[in-house]
């Protein structure tokens, strides 16, 4: 049988013709095309419309250099960095009200690169709409924004006078340590509360938030205080007034104060508390701070969660905090009771046979304890605990309890894990803070260095702590060093990173412009 002639249909003797696509000619120019509602080619049918006829080619934003915001229309200013996702929010908008009186609809927006001190703003549109009998066609636009530059509200009263601030929001914690602010910092990032601040300081034992309006400050007070348990008092300063229009500017000042407890503190309850949570402890742990804390009996599982008010009618402080944990190596463990989830975390009671990792070498010391790690832990494994063998503490509360109680000689508190180099695949995004070179303390430095890499390995390690915070995915990272990290060693799986989009490069360019030429070849539908 000849190669193209019809096959016969099986067993029936009769012949089924080849299926082949009709095509038409083109009414303008003749060339054999597959038929449409207007019986033209693309070519000719491009040539004689134009969708992009009305659109804007030429538009201005206004941008704010010192604090790298643009002006949204009539008086918002929104900050972008270069060739960001909200820098192409803010171009958009400017075309939206055109676009949409033309009934012209945008299937897609792109950055053309410019140099920086052009003051150009490059876009290529994909732009669609429907034309004769139905016809959708699709064509590129370029927009050209200028750039002029013009202080926003607030930098103008800082250029005019840095001091001129109207409101200030004081966050303080009185602990040794800066993990509560290092968490703080990503909440406010993430939420955006803090980007309407003049300038963030850092002061010894907080930081310090100005703002050109009292309504900002509120605002960032009013989103700490479902956060964290937080105390505030307000205060307000009288800098002029108007006798003749009664008209007074004040300068207002929040002052924050968290609440001393930590995430993994060892707490102490005095007789009261310990009544008033329906005997719960003596000895407890922090597990979790929110607006609440919630309380944990490592002993018998129970979890009391306590508001910040009623906090202040105790005002316990911590008798061991996470600088003060001890490394145990775990020789034995036998699980007591099945694993329980309690808010979301899961707990299991065992009995533990623990020495510390210090005295191997030196001593004989084994310990006995009883813990909620059960699940976790398992022979051989090392866990941070606390020391209350050989703690020397300065705890009334603790020392009522000694005297009252057979308190544990270990309390365990998390499993660890082994220390070795390793690389993240995930970063974080970090506020501009202004630090005082003149107040730094020697060695400060490398101390805040320290708390902020135990920081990460908290997110490394705890997927509850980095629910509610933006992970980016790093794109320095080199999956040829993982291999360095052992295989029990918890790490933040690639599901839960964001793309950090930073549009651009060149050969995504050339990709783009390469999709967006054949679809221009050819008619949608």
């Amino acid at each position: 049988m000849m190669p193209g002639s019809a096959a016969p249909a099986g067993g029936a003797g009769m012949f089924v013709p080849a299926a082949t696509a009709g095509t038409v000619l083109c009414c303008m120019c003749g060339v054999a095309m597959q038929p449409n509602p207007a019986n033209m080619c693309a070519r000719c049918l491009r040539a004689r419309v134009d969708i992009t006829e009305g659109v804007p080619r030429h538009a201005a934003v206004v941008y704010c250099p010192d604090c790298s915001s643009y002006l949204q229309p009539p008086r918002s200013w929104l900050r972008a960095t270069p060739e960001s996702p909200e820098l192409m929010q803010i171009l958009l908008r400017r075309i939206n009200r055109p676009l949409a009186r033309l009934r012209v609809s945008l299937s897609g927006a792109e950055f053309v690169f410019s140099e920086p001190h052009s003051k150009r703003l490059r876009l290529k549109l994909r732009l669609r709409r429907e034309v004769l009998h139905g016809i959708v066609l699709e064509q590129t636009h370029p927009v050209e924004f200028v750039v002029h530059d013009r202080l926003c509200d607030s930098c103008s009263r800082a250029q005019a006078n840095p001091d001129q601030w109207v409101a200030v929001v004081q966050l303080r914690q009185h602990v040794p340590h800066r993990r509560t602010f290092l968490y703080l910092e990503q909440l406010l990032l993430k939420h955006g509360q803090a980007s309407l601040a003049i300038r963030v300081a850092a002061a010894p034992g907080g930081l310090d938030f100005f703002f050109g309006s009292r309504s900002h400050a509120a605002r960032l007070v009013d989103f700490l205080a479902t956060v964290a348990p937080v105390q505030t008092q307000t205060a307000k300063q009288l800098v002029s007034h108007d006798t003749k229009s009664s008209v007074y500017n004040y300068k207002y000042t929040f002052s924050v104060e968290i609440c001393p407890i930590c995430r993994e503190d060892l707490i102490a309850l005095s007789p009261q508390a310990s009544r008033d949570m329906g005997g719960l402890g003596p000895l407890v742990l922090c597990v979790k701070v929110t607006n609440a804390i919630a309380l944990l009996d490592p002993l018998t599982l129970r979890v009391h969660h306590l508001e910040e008010k009623k906090y202040r009618v105790y005002n316990f402080k911590a008798a061991l905090t996470s600088k003060q944990l001890v490394e145990y190596i775990v020789l034995d463990i036998e699980q007591e009771s099945p694993e329980i989830s309690i808010d979301g975390s899961r707990y299991q009671l065992a009995y533990a046979q623990v020495a510390r990792v210090s005295d191997f070498g030196k001593n004989d010391n084994i310990f006995t304890v009883r813990t909620h790690l059960g699940h976790l832990l398992n022979p051989g494994d090392h866990a941070l605990g606390y020391d209350l063998y050989g703690a020397n503490l300065n705890d009334d509360d603790m020392d009522t309890a000694m005297t009252r109680y057979s308190l544990p000689e270990v309390v365990l508190v998390k499993k660890s894990y082994e220390k070795r180099p390793r690389t993240r695949r995930w970063k974080l995004k970090r506020l501009p803070i202004e630090e005082d070179a003149g107040n730094k303390a020697k060695g400060e430095e490398e101390k805040r260095l320290d708390e902020y890499e135990a920081f990460l390995k908290d997110l490394d390690q705890d997927a509850d702590l980095r629910f509610n915070i933006n992970l980016y995915k790093d794109e320095d990272y080199r999956s040829e060093m993982a291999s360095t990290v052992g295989d029990d060693v918890p790490t933040v799986p690639l599901e839960e990173l964001i793309e950090d989009l930073t549009l651009g490069g060149d050969e995504e360019d050339e990709e783009d412009e390469a999709a967006a030429g054949n679809t221009q070849s050819g008619m949608v539908e």
